[in-house]
């Protein structure tokens, strides 16, 4: 069975430990776009391509060393 999109993005949230609103502003330029996938709003085609592939590019650099996991840059220890 297909996961949705917003499925893959939460595990991609953990995954990366990417604040919802830095995610959505990275790969759509819309920082509520993960609150409103959340409230029920229907991603078209091109949304969709457009944040698999920031997610698909993120984890490429991630594993090539390129890019670090973000976190929640208000908690500061």
């Amino acid at each position: 069975m297909k996961r949705s999109l917003l499925q893959r993005i939460e595990a991609f949230l953990k995954e990366s430990d990417m604040p919802p609103s830095v995610f959505g502003r990275a790969a759509a330029h819309d920082p509520r776009l993960v609150s409103d996938l959340r409230g029920g709003r229907d991603p078209g085609f091109r949304m969709i391509c457009r944040v698999e592939h920031f997610m698909n590019k993120w984890r490429a650099d991630y594993r090539a060393g390129r890019v670090a996991r973000v976190g929640d840059r208000r908690v500061r220890m």
